[in-house]
């Protein structure tokens, strides 16, 4: 009987990734010291930069004022397969020291040990035992019995040392081996999983060389079915300036995944969030599609849930999106309350002294009706109310000795317009504001706008990025591949990648939740 060789290729893909599983784990994983710097931190302020940078408060130790602390976190542990005792460390026996750690640039000015496995005797880490201890900028650790999967942590405290310049500090060094251990026996950084060997690099290059053999036999058998979620036809997007960016990328990347399927975008394909679920309802009226069947072509994108009176359009939540206030680098502020921005939306305060920064108008620069961005301002920051009337039609015109108001149809437009206008405030998708240098991101009550605080609650300028179909698209129409593609892990990476975050990673995804209108 003879094999093909496609089939001999199937057989070499399976059998390299079992010898190299065997080899790293079974042979060479027997001994291997490992450590992570988990936290590697100087105690400054991170809003500020260069030479003007300071401590957030004054840090004393003995008594003493800190010049430039600093704090370090480091993990220690078993990586391979075997438990290591006192005398696998490469050290003399009369040598209690296992472990050397050098912080170049800085001295020690106290440690501790934070957490240790179990099965670790606490009896290695107490005041006075041997091998544990400070020197310098040199930390020395025990030699610690670790079994298989054991670590402990080890924090310091440091301290900048005088004559040392650089802004900024080198690793820790980390120095230690163990007898007849992985690649020489030296200590090695981990990452969650210790990295392979190189005769294992070697293993995993040619099965790489052995899956590209089986594509190519594949591939001159004739044509290969698309993967799962590729579809064939047009797809039209539309909706959300915010999200345009996380749409173009991943339309681009569809296309290019599957070659069956195209996605047109042009300039005018994302005008706002009302408008796209305008344009979607008359897509859809036009199609006549009777009741139980979705139209499969077409998608538009929402800062936030639709209004009454479209119950044809369904919802999907995709991700939650962060906004942010910016203004002209002349404001003088960087922070301010619910209550000021409310005021300022109000037309109460006028100048930016008003609020303790400069002497300067306020003029307001707003997206058109209809944007999600400044709905969701009016919703969640200005609790339902909404800016003063426009004073002009055109930008360009704003009297800059008076406050005034103008109107702008996209966000990139909005954020030109601030950055090129004296006291000017505006209203963005924090992604685009963190890409325009000439404008600042404002905190709102102290807080920046993270997607940690929106949330925990504590930051109120987001809202939910919802996908709309007309009714419930076909599973195999373009509109549904693409919705999967979003949701799969390609497609989280691109939301993730422009500042979003997907609604199934939040610690609360009810905050993802649609409407229910």
């Amino acid at each position: 009987m003879s094999v093909s060789w496609g089939s001999l290729a199937a057989i070499l893909g399976l059998a390299v990734p079992v010898a190299a599983a065997l080899w790293e784990f079974v042979l060479a994983g027997r001994k291997r010291l490992g450590y992570r710097v988990q936290l590697d931190t100087t105690i400054r302020d991170s809003a500020a930069s260069g030479p003007d940078t300071t401590v957030l408060q004054r840090m004393q130790w003995d008594g003493t004022n800190l010049r430039d602390p600093s704090v370090v976190l480091l993990r220690i542990e078993n990586a391979g397969w075997r438990p290591l005792v006192a005398a696998d460390y490469v050290a003399p026996a009369n040598d209690p020291v296992g472990i050397r750690i050098a912080f170049p640039g800085r001295r020690v000015v106290g440690m501790t040990v934070t957490e240790r496995s179990t099965q670790v005797p606490p009896t290695f880490f107490v005041p006075g035992a041997e091998g544990f201890e400070t020197t310098g900028r040199v930390i020395s650790l025990p030699k610690v019995i670790l079994n298989r999967r054991a670590h402990y942590k080890v924090l310091a405290v440091l301290d900048r040392e005088e004559g040392f310049s650089d802004p900024e500090f080198p690793e820790p060094e980390v120095s230690a081996g163990v007898v007849g251990g992985v690649r020489g026996g030296n200590i090695k950084k981990t990452a969650y999983y210790p990295f392979a060997s190189r005769q294992v690099r070697w293993l995993l290059a040619s099965l790489i060389l052995v899956s590209a053999t089986q594509s190519a036999f594949t591939l001159a058998g004739g044509d290969e079915a698309a993967p799962l979620d590729c579809t064939t036809g047009t797809l039209h997007l539309s909706g959300s300036t915010a999200f345009a960016p996380v749409l173009r990328e991943a339309a681009k990347r569809y296309e290019e995944t599957c070659p069956k399927a195209h996605i047109p975008l042009t300039a005018t394909s994302f005008k706002g969030s009302v408008d796209g679920l305008g344009t979607l309802a008359a897509a859809g009226a036009d199609a006549r599609l009777p009741d139980g069947r979705g139209l499969g072509s077409r998608l538009t994108f929402s800062d936030g849930p639709k209004s009454d009176g479209r119950p044809r359009l369904l919802p999907r939540p995709v991700a939650l999106s962060l906004f942010t206030l910016v203004v002209h680098q002349d404001a003088g502020v960087e922070d301010l309350s619910l209550k000021q921005v409310r005021d300022i939306y109000a037309g109460t305060v006028t100048n930016w002294s008003q609020v303790r920064g400069n002497d300067v108008p306020i003029h307001l620069v707003s997206r058109n009706p209809g944007s999600g961005t400044r709905t969701t301002l009016e919703q969640q920051v200005l609790d339902g109310g909404g800016p003063p009337r426009v004073t002009t039609a055109d930008c360009a015109g704003l009297d800059r000795d008076r406050p005034g108001r103008c109107e702008v149809g996209s966000t990139g437009t909005l954020l030109d317009t601030v950055a090129a206008t004296p006291g000017a405030l505006g209203h963005s998708e924090v992604g685009a504001a963190a890409a325009h240098d000439d404008v600042r991101q404002i905190r709102i009550d102290g807080y920046p706008a993270t997607l940690e605080g929106a949330d925990q609650g504590a930051y109120p300028y987001w809202q939910t990025e919802i996908a709309y179909t007309y009714g419930e698209p076909p599973a195999d129409s373009i509109a549904a591949g693409f919705l999967r593609y979003l949701a799969d892990e390609v497609g989280k990476d691109i939301v993730r990648a422009e500042g979003h975050r997907p609604c199934s990673e939040l610690d609360k995804p009810l905050l993802c939740r649609p409407s229910t209108s």
